[in-house]
């Protein structure tokens, strides 16, 4: 049983495809094909369905999986352990993040890291659908949001203000609404990725959620914005999506009286796993970049 067979059925029962799987591994399909073939073989059993258009796990491969998981983890952190007790930082690494903030923000901190660390193999995964940290995919999930997932054990990396903000076109046309019970009377731009499309404040008396009537619901923070410069509707942004458009004028804060329950950027990694010295160093880079208050913050009252 060859290591390059394991990741190569872990990379196709995870992607789905081999076509995926060889773009992820770097590989040609009749490779991934052929380390498949000779893991079955070495196994005796049948880990994947072979459809036209997809590749799906079997019973006998599902029970191999997480095992298979467990092998590549184990040789990947003892290859790490090795690399650090000669001062190093090396080997693979995957994060999942946000993609306005991994644009934004998170590829320009990370830039900087990764050339002072050359050994580092870091897989940057941007998708603003939520994944499982716990499923062992990825090292670390930037996310960002309130912190309440108990699975988790959590980095913070700052805070994250977020702002009632329109243009000046749809206030002139609407109104500006001076308390939260003025805002059902407004068009609200959603993000869907949350559930629930509302906005939920921190009051004295407790939690308080206003319901707009719909403007626009989207699954992307840039496309919200783009949204409220268009004069579709109310946003609740991050500053760290809003803050260039604050400080040139193009949109307006709406203070209602209240703010909006609190949120942070954190990176998430998995419980009772060792979270390599890699992780470490990259969750201390970015807390440093971004400071507290964090830099995007400038300039905003």
């Amino acid at each position: 049983m060859k290591l390059d067979g394991i990741a190569s059925f872990v990379a196709v029962a995870e992607e789905g495809s081999i076509s995926e799987a060889a773009r992820r591994l770097s590989l040609s399909k009749s490779v991934i094909s052929e380390r498949l073939a000779e893991l079955e073989r070495g196994l005796g059993a049948t880990l994947l369905h072979r459809t036209t258009r997809r590749m799906s796990v079997t019973e006998d491969g599902l029970a191999f999986l997480e095992r298979a998981r467990r092998i590549l983890r184990e040789v990947s952190d003892a290859t790490t352990d090795l690399a650090e007790r000669r001062g190093a930082l090396s080997g693979p690494m995957r994060i999942a993040a946000p993609v306005t903030f991994g644009r934004m923000h998170l590829g320009p901190a990370l830039y900087p890291f990764l050339a002072a660390n050359p050994g580092i193999e870091l897989t940057l995964d941007l998708d603003d659908r939520r994944v499982d940290i716990a499923s062992g995919v990825y090292d670390g999930v930037v996310r960002h949001g309130a912190i309440a997932d108990s699975r988790l054990m959590i980095w913070r990396l700052a805070p994250s203000r977020r702002m009632l903000v329109a243009s000046a076109a749809y206030l002139a046309r609407c109104g500006v609404p001076a308390t939260t019970a003025e805002l059902h009377a407004h068009k609200g731009i959603f993000y869907t990725n949350r559930g629930a499309s509302d906005w939920r404040f921190a009051t004295p008396q407790g939690l308080e959620i206003v319901r707009a009537a719909f403007g626009l619901r989207v699954n992307n923070g840039d496309m919200m914005r783009d949204a409220a410069l268009a004069g579709l509707g109310i946003a609740l942004l991050p500053l760290f999506i809003a803050g260039p458009d604050i400080r040139q004028g193009r949109l307006q804060i709406i203070d209602v009286g209240v703010l909006p329950v609190s949120e942070f950027i954190y990176l998430a990694h998995p419980e009772g796993r060792r979270p390599s010295a890699k992780l470490r160093a990259v969750a201390a880079h970015l807390h440093a970049t971004f400071g507290e208050p964090p830099y995007w913050e400038d300039g905003v009252p």
